[in-house]
């Protein structure tokens, strides 16, 4: 009677075979990420906060954007006319295109842990903006200090020294990748 349960219990009191019972090892990283799995957990963990205020961080980076680089403007047909930060801040047009670049980055950042789906998906929207007349590929690192400035903005005392790297890696991979896609998809057409 006791053989089977004996072995139950001495199996679940500590004696067990610490090779069979260790949890496998996490996959390698994929060697085209550039971060560490470790930086990667704290992306993803602090993008939660982003991801919950998308929109008034995505109006921030556009504000801080055209306050740069106010000749940018001119390439948004549906909100050009908004010279004053005043009007940009108060536009429900902005706010909606604000949104929709934070969803593609949203889902850049979540494609992290399906590298071949991160570039399919970021290389199609760096493709996309050949649609729009006088874009120029140097434009989308334009963005680069604005996104970051905004995501310090949203996260506040979050956006420590560790996580400025995190981010300042992880926006540049971004960015390297729509220009990829820009850049391929000339040599396509």
């Amino acid at each position: 009677m006791g053989c089977k349960l004996g072995k139950l219990a001495a199996s679940s009191t500590g004696n067990r075979n610490s090779k069979l019972d260790d949890p496998p090892p996490p996959p390698p990283l994929d060697s085209r990420l550039p971060l560490s799995a470790k930086q990667k957990y704290n992306m993803l963990a602090s993008w939660k906060g982003i991801s919950r205020a998308m929109e008034s961080t995505g109006v921030t980076m556009f504000l801080k954007l055209f306050e740069e680089h106010a000749e940018l403007l001119e390439l948004f047909t549906k909100f050009k006319e908004l010279k004053t930060k005043e009007d940009q801040a108060n536009s429900l047009e902005l706010h909606e295109h604000a949104t929709t670049v934070m969803r593609t980055l949203d889902e850049g950042i979540k494609g992290l842990d399906n590298l071949d789906a991160f570039f399919e998906y970021l290389h199609q929207v760096g493709a996309s903006h050949r649609r729009i007349p006088g874009f120029k590929v140097d434009y989308f690192w334009k963005i680069e200090q604005p996104f970051l400035e905004a995501v310090k903005t949203t996260l506040g005392d979050r956006y420590t020294e560790n996580v400025e790297n995190i981010y300042n890696i992880t926006i540049k991979f971004i960015i390297k990748t729509l220009v990829e896609g820009y850049d391929n998809a000339n040599k396509t057409t």
